[in-house]
C-alpha cells in the first residue's frame, strides 16, 4: 500500500476533462468548497480491473451534486468513462476511487453562482479499510457524542464532504480511546450509522437495520440487503434504539471502503461473528469479482 502523501504521488488525475499529473492537480487557497464545503464526492472501487456498480455511484454524485445547486458540467456517461481511464491510465487492477465535484474560486462569499463547477477522479489502490485481523475478529466500535441532524437542517440524502465533520471528530475520538470507528445516533437518539458505513444488527436470524431518513442509504448497503434477502433472510428496516443492541447476537457495517466489517463490539455491547455475517462477506466479495450474479 502506497503511503506517500496524497498530495506527492506518481500517476494521472482526471481533471476537468484531462488527464493531468498528479502532483499538478491543485486549487487555490480561496476556493469555495475550503471556505464553505460546496462539495460532492464519491467512493467506488474496482475489483480485477471493473469497477463495481459505476453507474450507480456517478448517478448518486450527479444528485448529490444538485442538491448543492451544481450543474456538472459533464455528462454521466463522461464521468464514467473517466473513472475507468483513470483505473486504466494508473496501471492499477484492484483500487479506490474517489471523483469529486466542487467549487471553484471565482466568488469569495457565501454566495457563489459565478464559480465554476470543477470535477476530478483520483484513484489509487487500496486494499482494505480495516485489517485482515479486524475483519476477522470483528471490529470494536465506540458510541459517538455527535449525532446524525434532522433532514431538515442538511441534505442527508447527499454525500456532501461537509456532513462529514462530526464523522472525522468521532473517529479521531474513538481512535484515541483504542476502537476502530464509532457509532451515531441520530437527532432523535436512534441508531443511525459508523462514521463511513451503515450498519446492520442480527436477531433471530432477521437481519435489522436502520430506516435511512436521516442518512445516506448507501449502495453497499442496498447490495448486501439483495445478498441477504437472496438467501431468504428477511431484512427489517426501521428505528433501532442503542439500548435495542442488548438483544442483538450479530453485528456488522457496510460501505464501499468497509465492504462487509464484523463488529464485536459497540461501546458496552458485545456481538458474534456469526454465519449470516460469514455468509454475507462472502457473498459480496464473490459479487464484487463477478464469481456471484448480481
Amino acid at each position: 500500500m502506497n503511503t506517500a502523501s496524497f498530495d506527492d504521488r506518481d500517476g494521472k488525475i482526471w481533471m476537468n476533462g484531462e488527464m493531468i499529473d498528479w502532483r499538478d492537480a491543485r486549487v487555490h487557497i480561496l476556493t469555495h468548497a475550503m471556505h464553505y464545503a460546496s462539495s460532492v464526492f464519491e467512493g467506488a472501487r474496482a475489483y480485477e480491473g471493473e469497477i463495481f456498480k459505476l453507474q450507480e455511484h456517478t448517478e448518486r454524485l450527479f444528485r448529490s451534486a444538485a442538491l448543492l445547486d451544481m450543474e456538472i458540467p459533464f455528462s454521466i456517461e463522461e464521468v464514467n468513462q473517466a473513472q475507468i481511464d483513470a483505473v486504466r491510465v494508473n496501471g492499477l487492477t484492484d483500487a479506490y476511487l474517489r471523483p469529486v465535484v466542487w467549487r471553484g474560486s471565482e466568488m469569495m462569499g457565501v454566495s457563489a453562482q459565478t464559480t465554476r463547477i470543477n470535477v476530478a477522479v483520483a484513484t489509487w489502490a487500496w486494499p482494505s479499510y480495516f485489517s485482515p485481523e479486524e475483519r476477522l475478529q470483528g471490529i470494536r466500535m465506540a458510541m459517538s457524542d455527535w449525532k446524525r441532524p434532522s433532514p431538515e437542517t442538511i441534505p442527508c440524502e447527499a454525500k456532501a464532504a461537509g456532513l462529514y465533520m462530526i464523522c472525522t471528530l468521532s473517529k479521531h475520538k474513538a481512535e484515541k480511546d483504542g476502537f476502530a470507528d464509532s457509532l451515531m445516533l441520530d437527532y432523535r437518539g436512534y441508531i443511525a450509522e459508523a462514521t463511513g458505513a451503515n450498519v446492520f444488527f442480527e436477531k433471530d436470524g432477521k437481519l435489522h437495520t436502520p430506516t435511512p431518513d436521516c442518512i445516506l442509504d448507501g449502495i453497499t448497503r442496498q447490495t448486501v440487503i439483495g445478498l441477504a434477502k437472496a438467501r431468504g433472510i428477511e431484512v427489517i428496516e426501521r428505528r433501532i434504539l442503542p439500548e435495542e443492541m442488548a438483544d442483538f447476537n450479530q453485528c456488522f457495517i457496510t460501505g464501499t471502503a468497509a465492504e462487509v466489517t464484523p463488529v464485536s463490539q459497540i461501546g458496552e455491547y458485545s456481538f458474534t461473528v456469526g454465519d449470516i455475517t460469514q455468509s454475507l462477506m462472502t457473498d459480496y466479495d464473490q459479487l464484487v469479482r463477478r464469481q456471484l450474479a448480481a
